[in-house]
């Protein structure tokens, strides 16, 4: 039980990054609009009317390598909220955004999963970035369908089209129902994470500032507050950037101390772990600094070229893979036996100041991406209900200020909340990275997939099952430890 509850302190002493699995839904309404060869992503609405000119002036029409058409006529979407402007992306920026998704804090937790799993560690590491990148595919390719001159066609939007899409037969809308709720679970924890973080690590970077934690986590709060200004996905990507930049300038700097230490490496370290609670927490280290396939179908719906969506998904993960297995590796081999469930511990003193400055700034810069993703979700639920109001730019920005405000409370006041968001991550991660992505390519390309694509998707299905279910029994033992020791 004691690498169990390493796990979980993990969550919170390494600023609980769980949600790099979750983080950041980028949500958006958009579809394709076809003039012959050539296609644009834009909004259903007035918004796509005024924008489209706009958009075609400054841009020009952009050459997609597929031949994709108009919008499934018996498809309803959600109606344009005023908030999102249509601003689409290239790739560079997309894949900011995805690299902002699989690069998070939660890296800083693959040497201490190193030391748990030895060598199977780093084929982990390369494992989970395949497989990771493999179900960002095809869940993109259920958004696709062929008409009848065998051109594929964009007649879904979201991860929550694909599932009711899915579920049409028995449950038409409860498969996005699902997928919304679960979706919104996440980005609230993300946003309540990083606020708590963002107080744990101003308390140890001003220890003799005579503030508690939470008072930190308000000052934190008050420099997120432009945060209910945003209203373009543009605004986000170049957060995205920043957030990504700091994140590089923290793995250079851990690994130029280490490579500074290699008279102290020995490759003796190295082991094969075959204890199944190691290796567990491993995996669940290792896979959830992956995830990213929360927000990929919307991403992709944004970017001036979404044939180039999958070459940028390619290229993101083999720089990922490449990049944590050599942090991985190089920060093992310094600190060996002793290396800590959050790397930056086993720094000097001196840099460790400067590293959690570094990851403070991380964490206020990745706000932003989960906050907006949560509030288009509200937006769309207004929509729906055709609330009277809900056009208005004051009403569109209370919703966004009260969502704010919540993210404080819960990080003010719900106990135990890194154990609660270790038993949703367990339980949504899994599920959203590997299980649906496979279920609902199965369900809606069974009649066109080859039988080693069967074999696959089926596999990966087990995989995310497995993975669901023995997170879900490690999170539920971790929190009944804390409350019964209680």
């Amino acid at each position: 039980m004691a690498h169990v509850k390493q796990s979980f302190s993990s969550l919170f002493n390494c600023f609980r990054e769980t949600q790099s699995l979750f983080l950041k839904l980028v949500r958006w309404d958009s579809c394709l609009d076809t003039h012959e060869e050539n296609v644009n992503f834009a909004r259903r609405d007035e918004l796509n009317r005024s924008h489209r000119t706009e958009r075609e002036e400054s841009d020009g029409p952009p050459n997609y390598e597929l031949n994709v058409c108009h919008q499934d006529p018996g498809y309803e979407s959600l109606a344009a909220l005023p908030c999102a402007q249509v601003k689409l992306l290239t790739s560079w920026e997309a894949g900011w955004n995805v690299t902002n998704a699989i690069q998070g804090i939660f890296v800083l937790g693959l040497p201490y999963a190193i030391l748990h799993s030895g060598y199977s560690g780093l084929f982990l590491i390369i494992l989970a970035a395949a497989l990771c990148c493999y179900t960002g595919k095809i869940l993109i390719a259920c958004l696709y369908e062929e008409n009848e001159d065998g051109q594929l066609m964009r007649v879904r939007d979201t991860y929550e089209d694909i599932a009711n899409a899915s579920c049409k037969k028995l449950f038409p809308k409860l498969g996005g129902t699902v997928v919304s709720v679960t979706q919104m679970m996440e980005l609230i924890m993300t946003c309540i994470l990083y606020l708590v973080v963002s107080g744990n690590l101003l308390s140890h970077s001003f220890p003799y500032v005579p503030v508690t934690e939470k008072t930190w986590s308000v000052i934190a709060f008050v420099t997120l507050l432009p945060c209910v200004f945003i209203k373009t996905l543009k605004i986000v990507s170049r957060l995205s950037q920043l957030c990504s930049l700091v994140h590089f300038i923290i793995i250079l700097v851990v690994m130029t101390y280490c490579l500074t230490q290699t008279h102290q490496w020995s490759w003796a370290k190295f082991r094969l772990s075959i204890e199944f609670e190691d290796l567990l927490v491993s995996v669940g280290v290792i896979i959830f600094s992956y995830t990213s396939q929360i927000f990929l179908p919307t991403l992709e719906g944004n970017m001036k070229n979404p044939g180039e969506f999958r070459s940028m998904l390619n290229w993101t993960h083999f720089f990922a893979c490449v990049l944590k297995s050599a942090f991985a590796l190089t920060a093992f081999l310094t600190w060996g036996d002793e290396t800590k469930e959050v790397i930056t511990d086993n720094l000097p003193s001196f840099l460790q100041t400067l590293v959690n400055l570094c990851l403070l700034t991380k964490a206020l810069l990745s706000y932003p991406l989960p906050f907006f993703a949560a509030t288009e979700i509200v937006y769309a639920c207004i929509s729906r209900s055709n609330h009277h109001n809900y056009r208005s730019p004051l009403f569109a920005l209370g919703v966004r200020g009260s969502l704010l405000l919540l993210t404080l409370l819960m990080a003010m006041f719900v106990p135990h909340f890194a154990l609660l968001m270790g038993l949703t991550g367990s339980v949504t991660g899994a599920a959203m990275t590997f299980l649906l992505p496979s279920l609902f390519h199965l369900k809606l390309k069974w009649k066109k997939l080859a039988f080693l694509e069967k074999c696959a998707d089926i596999s990966v299905f087990i995989l995310g099952f497995l993975c669901s279910l023995a997170g879900i029994v490690c999170s539920i033992k971790g929190l009944l430890e804390v409350f019964g020791g209680g």
